[in-house]
């Protein structure tokens, strides 16, 4: 969003705006700013939330799979989670083969993993206000 934009809407001047983020991002809250990208205009329609589950909890190999789950191609996010499972897997592609080849060929094929369950996402809704 632009400063402009976010000047408005939180009813301050943009001089204003602009000096609070710069305050937020040098104090490390603010980590960074992303243009939020739509999947299905770059060919890759079809999202899925992909749970795994793992046989142990080594260290090394809970940082070797998250070192190696960023560079696969058709991963948009991964988070290692408590719980049931040990990682949720944000994944897209064109079609529910590619998905199938994804988790198949990237992700359970993994040494250690004892369990894959996949949800298709139907639809994505962001939190307006999460935080107040």
């Amino acid at each position: 969003m632009p400063n402009a934009e976010l000047a408005r809407r939180v009813g301050i001047a943009e001089s204003t705006c602009a000096g609070r983020v710069k305050v937020l991002r040098d104090a490390g809250v603010v980590l960074a700013i992303r243009a939020e990208i739509d999947l299905a205009a770059l060919g890759r329609p079809i999202e899925a939330m992909v749970a795994l589950r793992f046989t142990g909890h080594a260290r090394e190999s809970m940082d070797s799979f998250r070192d190696r789950v960023a560079s696969i191609p058709g991963v948009v996010a991964a988070y290692h989670v408590a719980g049931a499972d040990d990682f949720l897997v944000h994944i897209s592609g064109a079609t529910a083969n590619d998905l199938r080849d994804l988790v198949l060929d990237h992700l359970t094929s993994v040494e250690g993993v004892a369990h894959a369950q996949t949800s298709l996402i139907f639809e994505r809704v962001r939190g307006r206000r999460p935080l107040g």
